[in-house]
């Protein structure tokens, strides 16, 4: 396994995430999930209240988790392969989080984690498909 292409790929799967989760939480879905919140209040942060490293860090590392499974066990490197490998990645891991959260606590309701399942599948297939995507950068075909 090649380090350095896979902390490359998994960077740019960690910024991908980053804004494309600004762009489906934080604009998209915004709305509809604080009016499918549960019954637990003061849950989610202002914006001014972000604490930026470790939400930064935290899709940093979601990248890097992608293109190490990616480097390590699939050799997957194109955009198609990431794209449906990461769909599925994002679907599971959004399913089982989400679900677990949803039977041990008051965060969301039930539309709130049907979509958010639904999210976590797009984003995962978003960051799937550019960490496949810089892996296969200058391969020759």
């Amino acid at each position: 396994m090649n380090t350095t292409k896979m902390l490359i790929s998994g960077i740019a799967g960690g910024i991908t995430a980053f804004f494309a989760g600004w762009l489906i939480y934080g604009i998209l879905l915004m709305d509809f999930m604080t009016q499918n919140s549960g019954t637990a209040t003061g849950v989610m942060r202002a914006d001014m209240e972000m604490v930026w490293w470790a939400l930064i860090a935290g899709n940093l590392l979601s990248g890097i988790l992608y293109s190490y499974i990616f480097n390590r066990w699939a050799n997957i490197s194109t955009l198609s392969a990431g794209l449906s490998a990461g769909a599925v990645i994002g679907l599971i891991m959004g399913a089982a989080v989400d679900l677990t959260m949803y039977g041990t606590s008051n965060i969301m309701a039930l539309n709130g984690v049907w979509a958010d399942i639904a999210a976590s599948t797009v984003l995962g297939a978003i960051t799937g498909g550019v960490v496949g995507w810089v892996n296969g950068m200058g391969k020759k075909a």
